[in-house]
């Protein structure tokens, strides 16, 4: 049998239909990976062929796939804010929609000098996406990534080091557990927010990440509720905090927010229209 060509293996397409909404993207984007090519090259040599090796990758890889195991993780990385991220299981795949944050977060201090220093915490940051997102944009900032989880931290770490940011530093911490007692200018999170009773939760590609990055108590609010109280202390007079949530949390957050003295709170919606990101400022202290 002659080796697969590459409109060969778009074709196989309407087989991933039953477990992915993007699945001519999909096989794109693994075929890509395999190749080390981009998309354009793919329309314009769609009658190239794969040789031996890259044929059983993409054999297995597509295989992987139509079990539902997400394109991240089939090919170990995904782009976030531009940048190529390693992903595995341990943490959430970084996601379009969590960009808001970064975009919100730059647009908040959009004003700065070019050399002005800013104090940095990602709260939760999984594969370092938010903290190195930030990074890429803010060169002189002073960047803090924490996370619970041994695993995750590992791989924020790799992250880190690959795209060379000296300026952000990785640590373990279950919150603000294990961070010393300083003032932010900003506070940052994308935490878990998943009801534990949410039926997605056994819906696509989330069957294959934990649930601990997922699901909290108290319909999804206590991470937010606890991230929410404890941040005061750890910001600045006029610094903000910023929290990505559900869809339909906004107005839980907004109310938390008011209720721990924050000012200015508001909620931003993602590219499809839903609540997403909440944030508020802590005012200046009165003399």
């Amino acid at each position: 049998m002659s080796n697969i060509t590459v409109a060969q293996c778009l074709q196989l397409a309407p087989e991933l239909e039953r477990i992915s909404d993007s699945a001519r993207l999909d096989i794109e984007i693994i075929l890509c990976h395999i190749l080390q090519k981009n998309r354009t090259w793919l329309f314009t040599w769609p009658d190239k062929k794969l040789d031996e090796a890259q044929q059983k990758i993409f054999n297995d890889f597509f295989l992987r796939r139509k079990n539902g195991e997400p394109v991240a993780h089939v090919i170990g990385q995904r782009e976030f804010w531009s940048l190529s991220l390693a992903v595995n299981n341990s943490t959430l795949i970084p996601r379009p929609d969590t960009e808001l944050l970064v975009e919100v977060t730059l647009e908040l201090f959009a004003h700065d000098q070019p050399d002005q220093v800013r104090n940095c915490l990602d709260l939760g940051t999984g594969t370092g996406a938010i903290v190195l997102a930030l990074a890429s944009e803010k060169p002189r900032w002073q960047l803090l990534g924490v996370d619970k989880s041994a695993e995750a931290v590992a791989l924020a770490e790799k992250n880190r080091g690959q795209l060379d940011f000296n300026h952000v530093t990785i640590h373990q911490s279950d919150w603000f557990t294990h961070i010393e007692l300083r003032a932010f200018d900003v506070i940052v999170s994308n935490p878990p927010y998943i009801d534990p009773q949410d039926p997605h939760l056994e819906q696509g590609d989330v069957r294959f990440e934990p649930r601990s990055a997922l699901i909290a108590d108290n319909h999804g609010l206590a991470d937010i509720d606890l991230i929410v109280h404890k941040s005061w202390n750890y910001l600045r007079s006029d610094g903000w905090l910023l929290v990505e949530h559900g869809y339909d949390q906004g107005e839980a957050v907004r109310k938390l927010l008011r209720a721990r003295g924050f000012v200015a709170i508001e909620t931003r919606r993602d590219l499809g229209g839903n609540e997403r990101v909440s944030l508020g400022k802590k005012p200046q202290e009165s003399t």
